[in-house]
Order: C-alpha cells, then structure tokens, then sequence
C-alpha cells in the first residue's frame, strides 16, 4: 500500500478533514469515507439533498477537427451525431490484453467558433492512467488533442430530491431555470457561486441532481457556498461509503464489481452502450459474438429477510451446486434489509427463485428480485 504521504488530494481534502472526514486510500487519492454515519449520510441524499467531493474521476477533454471521428473509433458508444449539451454513457475498450478498460460518460460539451466539436470524457479515478495512456498511444499524427484536467479542476455532486433547489439557489434566476431544465444526461455552462461552472444530469445515487466541476482554486469557496445554503434544508456532506450504497440501490454498476476486464456487457445489462451497427471499434467483433450468444451467468439483484450483509466473492448457492458470486452486497438504509448483486447462472436469474448466499460459512436464504432495488418516483428521461 502506498504511504498516506503520497496519496494524491482533491482541491477540498483540507474541508473534509476539517470537518471530521475519515480519510482513507481510494484508487491513490485521500478521499472521505464518511463523516459521522454512512446511513444518516444515504439517508439524508434520499430524502434531502447530499453533497460528494468526486473530483477523484477523470476529467479529459478531447478537441480538434478530428475529435469526433476519432472518438467514434475507439468508443463502444456511438457518438457521431450527438449533439453540444447531452452526454452518453460508454465503455472503453482495448486491444490490450485489459480488454474493457473502464466505463465511461462521453460528452459533447460545446462546439469551437469553427464549428469543430469540443468532447468531454469522465473516467473512474482508479482506471484514469491506463485510460489516458490507451488513448494517447491511439491519437493520430494531428487533428485531435486530448487533455487532462483531473488535477486543474474540482467535481462536485449534489444529489436528492433539493440538490436543484439549492444548487439553484446560488445561481442567477436564468441559470438557475437553465439548470432546472436539463435533461437528464445533459450538460450546460452556469455560474455556480459565483463562478464559471460545467453543469450535468447524470447522476449515480438514484436520485435527482447535478454535478459541478469548477476550477480547483476556487472549488472550496463553491463547496462552502452550498453547504452552507443546504444545511437549513437537510443537506449533508457525504463520503463514498453513502455513495457506494445508493448507487448499489439504485442497481447500477461499478467497475470491478460488477463490470471486469474481461466482462460480457450484455451478460450484465449494459447492451445499452454498446453500438454495433455499422462500426468498427476494438474488441467490436468479440462484443458481437456475445451479443449473439447466450451468457452462462446474468447480473441479478438479491434481497435478504435479515440484515446480515452479503460481500463481494460471497458464493451463490442452489441446494449443493455452487450458481453464481455476490458482486456487490450492502445492508439497504432505505428498505431496512440487506440487498446484492451477484452473477448467477442464466437459468437461476427469474425474478422470485429462491437461492442461498454463503456468508462467513453461514447461508443465508436470498431470493432474485428485480433491479434496480429502489427508484425515485419521478425519474427523469435518460438519453
């Protein structure tokens, strides 16, 4: 493990020990944990608004003539004819023996003066390396310049049911209508606090919100701005331990859980970003070979009557015969009970089958239910 020393810190890491953060090493970087309590943190996100320092993620930027076409080469997502504001979830794939290097959102975030379009891309802050290095080994002769602005710039996510309200609540009145009517998997460009601002609608607790990536200089002014402007309304500073169970709640993957090196993505329920018609990207035939197959193993969602959490590498049982492994696995703030993900034989993956999870040599009796364990009541549109 690295020394604490040398892990790498976000713009606002001084706040969060300020304000009783625990620290802890994620993917090389001093990231909060938590503050007090994991559950009052997801709860507060669900029913209020939480506020994450993500500024961990990748942020590239990809511009020049050529950005588009090259982009549409390499990414499993088509991106030709996206238009400036919206963003699109990808994976991104090699002809590396890493095969899917990560997961990622592609945007087109405005066009340049000449009518050439400026592209964004937000990796995850472990796989952000090899993610870089990959495509600077691809870029062409000239046409496309890639940057990464990870360390010049902060990211900061306000999630729940008053993140637009109060986000909103810092802006002029025109900005603030701009933001409230984003799409989801949409961007745009605001003044948040008081300064310039990048704007989406993706999202990853299940619930509504934004996130605002700003200039590192001024990021800690901006986090204070909306802290203090949520606190009277039920807002909460919230670490990635609250982050990682809303998201599992909300059924959604996360690389190396879930989603491998070596995944089949339509096996997982992510066909979605994946465009075959008519293109040609790395590993696009391997990824056509098994969309025309039939997967041994499906991601399904478990619920359990107790609150006895299942891990990940817990074993999934059927009887005697070993069926599939716990991919994810949490107890669930909101439904009061434990809940997983796992991989379980394609046969076994009905909503209602009855299964038996192996947690610290005890089985616990689960049953497949269908994903994603919670939903909003009026979620947005996606792209």
């Amino acid at each position: 493990m690295e020394e604490h020393s040398a892990l790498l810190e976000t713009p606002l890491c001084r706040w969060h020990e300020a304000h009783g953060g625990r620290m802890v090493d994620f993917a090389g970087w001093k990231m909060p944990v938590q503050y007090a309590s994991i559950v009052d943190e997801h709860l507060a996100t669900r029913q209020a608004a939480g506020m994450f320092d993500v500024s961990h993620m990748g942020r590239l930027s990809i511009e020049g003539p050529q950005s588009l076409v090259w982009l549409e080469s390499l990414l499993t997502r088509r991106v030709t004819g996206i238009e400036p504001g919206r963003v699109r979830y990808t994976l991104i794939a090699s002809t590396l023996p890493a095969a899917i290097l990560d997961d990622a959102l592609v945007s087109r975030d405005r066009d340049a003066p000449d009518g050439t379009p400026c592209m964004g891309l937000v990796v995850n802050a472990s796989n952000r390396p090899r993610v870089v290095a990959w495509l600077r080994s691809q870029l062409p002769a000239s046409g496309v310049r890639l940057t990464d602005h990870t360390s010049s710039t902060a990211m900061i996510a306000v999630q729940g049911p008053l993140a637009i309200s109060v986000v909103g609540s810092l802006c002029s009145p025109g900005d603030a209508a701009r933001i409230a009517a984003l799409g989801n998997y949409s961007a745009t460009s605001a003044t948040v606090a008081g300064q310039p601002a990048a704007v989406s609608r993706t999202g990853y607790t299940g619930e509504d919100g934004v996130e605002i990536v700003v200039a590192a200089a001024v990021a800690e002014q901006v986090w204070n701005d909306i802290h203090t402007a949520g606190i009277p309304r039920g807002l909460r500073a919230c670490g990635l331990g609250a982050r990682d169970t809303l998201r599992l709640e909300a059924g959604m993957p996360l690389y190396g859980h879930e989603l491998r090196e070596e995944s089949d993505p339509f096996a997982i329920g992510l066909g979605l970003a994946i465009n075959l018609d008519g293109r040609s990207f790395p590993r696009s035939d391997i990824f056509a070979a098994e969309k025309a197959g039939q997967p041994a193993r499906v991601r399904v969602g478990l619920e359990f009557d107790s609150k006895r959490s299942a891990r990940e590498g817990n074993s999934v049982w059927d009887g005697q015969r070993e069926v599939g492994i716990v991919t994810s696995g949490s107890f669930s703030p909101t439904l009061g009970k434990a809940v997983a993900m796992a991989m379980v034989d394609e046969k076994l993956a009905a909503v209602g089958t009855s299964l038996d999870v192996l947690i610290r040599d005890t089985r616990q009796a689960a049953r497949v239910v269908p994903l994603p364990f919670y939903r909003r009541r009026k979620p947005t549109a996606q792209a």
